[in-house]
């Protein structure tokens, strides 16, 4: 419903090579509201579809297809096109789209002679290929279509060339025959056999001879080793200009006998490490994704045992164009301010030219909110008639880039996109994320509100997002309810209601346990659970990571799984999973199956848990705890491990207190104040633990003042004129005694000598208002109880907020060392007027 202008969405490439046999299609896709209507120009001009029969525009598109399997040729349609789609709010423009159908052209007609060379000398076949477009992949076979052999020795350049740093008698043949694959129109294009033959004065015979001259044969002479000369390229010194972003090929072949071999180093510096590769034998180095720091002389060596011979190749490495738009789209509402800016990089930089609805602006009718600045447009108390397409244009010497950024001035009341009455569930102590998807413009101030009359919500509990989703981090039972989000902006006020249900989570209250189990009998591992009444859990079981076999020994009950008569191969991990549609959970076992050999292997199990727990000697402080040990079934029982439950803070969990040896049946147990202790016992072999023993009778300890203050203690401003103190809470048990608080002290350093105190409690944070901006302050946090204060704690220093800093650095110099490095020079600012912790300068 509210109007937008239009932006392309998809269209052809820039260089759109088209294969000259098919239809040609010119993508053009855009979205706006209202829809777009779509025109084309052809070189600059007005394209008239409607005015040739072979040009048709898809239906709600505007996509060309031109259609050559009807009659049409393609190289009638070559030329450069552009898509304008607009709407009541602006025009957008595509690329300019490049059209050139591939070309696949025969070779020439020539004569080749038949190549007579010296075993051991160098030689090079062309071949030559025709220009195509886009050019031809070439490759060497014979007239049996078979590919010929490549080597050190013998090898294809990256012209296409065939270059043989020495030929050999089995060089000779007369089917040296080049191709070249056209992909575009899926031919290829074959070149007239080629003729090689190698002759020495030890194979001539009389045939051979009848056909040289006496030039020839006076020149065949013995094979003689040579050191190495470069092939290609030629000279001692070359250049190579590339592209930012693109691959980086070098070439070197080098004729010689013994064969040479190829090394490659960049001077001053090393390869790029993960970026470099080596083919053909490393005659080619290969570097992609190049950068301006891959610039730099990178040598070639060639070497056998005769001597070398180098080649350095001066690369210059430069950026392409590259367009970073920070405003792509730009929404404001009647009389608001805002820029678009085109930051674009490049070498040579490129320049920056600024287009409205496909119009250069110097000629676009006159809009007196807009003002252009470089690469920035600013507006200024904008009217709905200010909406409009700009085009950004940055180009250099290796091309241009095109990105459209829309300026859509509405003036439109809060609208809240999220359906009414959305139900959301989650699981209890898990983040809920309620959504309040909005628009508006001006854009809306988003409150949310719990319950039908509830007040407005804020505090820490509480997230909320720049989209308006209110995000509850930790979901208790008690934050199930109604929600309320309220959007408001000068043009009216809305509001949508979210329902939001805390489900309980689903738990394994019986896992599968390890089980030793004897071949050819029954086994049964259960999982017993406990869920959310409303949830409906799928129970699914896995053996070694993968579903069941699909054997009928397997029986899945409601809470076990039964495997009747075991084999050795039921062998494995079985693992339980449980799903809801909120949540997850599962538990392992294994299952070692054995012979009747191995009986005592299987009678081989967890002990059987301590029995008979006794309290005695019962102090402040400290307590005896007794215990008679269980059957250790075959395998000795190595620690007792002691856990407490604190009925009064905790009850119902269990902690981990100590533990023994499996040779102690008694342990002296610490204690603290003001909790109200039983324990238990759990046996341990090299099997696994054993169950829990029963519960001790419990002891309830005196209350007394805390042993400890809140560690963690800190103090950071969160703004430039607070200082926010947090610690980190003492637990149930650390309190020692009913009543726990915490005394919050601060004094400024150095300049307060005497201290600020509050007492807080069931918090662990503090805000302290009203501070100079970043100055130290001396922190400590102190707990107390109804029966007294904990010892004197320590002090930490800390800092009251941040502000930005108030001055720049002067005196900035800049010595050129060289083209591509430069020194930069600046005073530091003084450390007071930084107003914070000096992180770096950014440069």
């Amino acid at each position: 419903e509210v109007s937008q202008p239009p932006t392309i969405t998809q269209q052809s490439p820039k260089d759109y090579i088209v294969d000259p046999r098919e239809n040609i299609v010119i993508q053009c896709e855009a979205k706006g509201k209202p829809p777009p209507s779509f025109s084309w120009t052809r070189n600059g001009t007005h394209f008239d579809i409607d005015k040739d029969a072979q040009v048709t525009m898809k239906p709600n598109s505007g996509t060309l297809v031109i259609n050559i399997m009807n009659g049409g040729k393609a190289e009638a349609y070559e030329g450069v096109y552009q898509c304008t789609a607009r709407n009541e709010r602006g025009a957008a423009i595509s690329n300019n789209i490049v059209i050139r159908p591939s070309r696949s052209p025969l070779w020439t007609k020539e004569k080749l002679e038949p190549n007579h060379v010296r075993e051991g000398d160098s030689l090079v076949l062309h071949c030559r290929p025709p220009v195509g477009l886009p050019p031809p992949i070439i490759f060497w076979m014979d007239n049996a279509f078979q590919r010929l052999p490549q080597s050190e020795r013998v090898s294809q350049g990256l012209n296409g060339d065939l270059y043989f740093s020495n030929v050999q008698p089995e060089d000779t043949r007369e089917d040296y025959i080049c191709y070249a694959r056209f992909n575009h129109t899926q031919t290829i294009q074959q070149k007239q056999p080629i003729s090689v033959k190698v002759f020495s004065m030890d194979s001539l015979n009389d045939t051979i001879a009848a056909n040289l001259s006496d030039t020839d044969i006076y020149g065949a002479k013995p094979v003689t080793e040579r050191q190495p000369v470069l092939l290609t390229p030629t000279g001692s010194t070359s250049t190579k200009v590339e592209l930012r972003g693109n691959v980086l090929l070098l070439e070197c072949i080098a004729a010689g006998l013994p064969t040479p071999v190829i090394r490659w180093i960049k001077e001053g510096g090393e390869l790029p490490a993960n970026r470099t590769f080596f083919e053909n034998f490393k005659k080619t180095l290969k570097i992609i994704d190049v950068s301006e720091a891959d610039s730099g002389n990178y040598k070639c060596i060639a070497r056998n045992t005769l001597g070398s011979v180098h080649h350095v190749i001066s690369v210059t490495v430069k950026g392409n164009t590259k367009i970073i738009l920070n405003v792509v789209n730009l929404v404001l509402s009647p009389g608001e301010d805002g820029t678009l800016i085109c930051r674009a990089n490049g070498n040579p930089k490129p320049s920056i030219s600024w287009l409205a609805n496909g119009v250069p602006i110097a000629i676009a009718p006159e809009d007196p909110s807009r003002k252009v600045d470089g690469d920035t447009i600013i507006f200024s108390h904008v009217q709905e008639r200010s909406s409009a397409v700009y085009q950004c244009n940055a180009s250099n010497e290796y091309g241009y880039l095109l990105a459209n950024a829309f300026v859509n001035v509405l003036a439109e009341p809060p609208r809240i996109l999220t359906p009414a009455n959305k139900l959301y569930q989650v699981i209890a102590d898990s983040p809920a994320l309620l959504d309040c998807a909005y628009f508006g413009s001006p854009k809306p101030e988003i409150e949310w509100f719990k319950g039908v009359k509830g007040s407005i919500l804020s505090g820490n509990e509480y997230v909320f997002h720049d989209n308006g989703t209110l995000e509850i981090p930790v979901a208790q039972k008690s934050s199930a309810g109604t929600y309320t989000c309220v959007a408001r902006n000068e043009l009216g006020k809305i509001q949508n209601e979210v329902q939001l249900e805390i489900k309980d989570p689903t738990m394994i209250i019986k896992q599968p346990e390890y089980k030793v189990i004897q071949r050819y009998s029954q086994v049964s591992l259960e999982c017993i659970i406990k869920h959310d009444s409303t949830l409906l859990p799928t129970v699914t079981w896995l053996k070694d990571n993968e579903e069941l076999p699909d054997d009928e020994r397997f029986l899945v009950g409601k809470d076990n799984l039964t495997i009747m008569n075991v084999t050795d191969k039921d062998d494995g991990t079985y693992t339980c999973i449980v799903n809801t549609t909120l949540d997850s959970v599962s538990a392992s076992a294994v299952l070692t199956v054995v012979g009747k050999n191995t009986l005592k292997l299987l009678l081989l199990t967890r002990p059987n848990p301590p029995f008979d727990l006794e309290l005695t000697g019962q102090l402040e402080r400290s307590i005896e705890l007794s215990w008679i040990p269980g059957d250790e079934n075959n395998s000795p029982i190595t620690n007792f491990v002691i856990e407490y439950e604190d009925a009064l803070h905790e009850p119902g969990v269990w902690h981990y207190q100590t533990e023994v040896p499996g040779t102690q049946t008694t342990v002296q147990l610490k204690l603290s104040p003001y909790v109200n202790y039983s324990f238990r016992v759990i046996a341990v072999n090299k099997i696994g633990r054993s169950q829990p023993s029963e519960p001790s009778e419990q002891y309830l300890t005196k209350s007394a003042s805390p042993d400890e203050n809140p560690a963690n203690v800190q103090g950071i401003g969160s703004e430039p004129d607070n200082l926010v103190i947090t610690w980190e809470p003492l637990k149930g048990f650390q309190s020692n005694g009913p009543g726990l608080q915490y005394k919050v002290s601060w004094r400024q350093k150095d300049v307060d000598d005497e201290w600020t105190s509050v007492i807080v409690a069931n918090v662990s944070k503090y805000i302290v208002s009203g501070t100079p901006t970043f100055v130290p302050y001396e922190v400590k946090v102190q707990a107390l109880n109804d029966l007294g204060y904990a010892p004197e704690p320590s002090e930490v220093i800390g800092h009251s907020g941040e502000d930005l800093p108030m001055v720049a650095p002067g005196n900035v110099q800049v010595h050129v060392i060289n083209s591509t490095l430069a020194k930069v020079h600046w005073d530091p600012v003084p450390l007071k007027s930084v107003r914070g912790h000096l992180q770096g300068y950014k440069v």
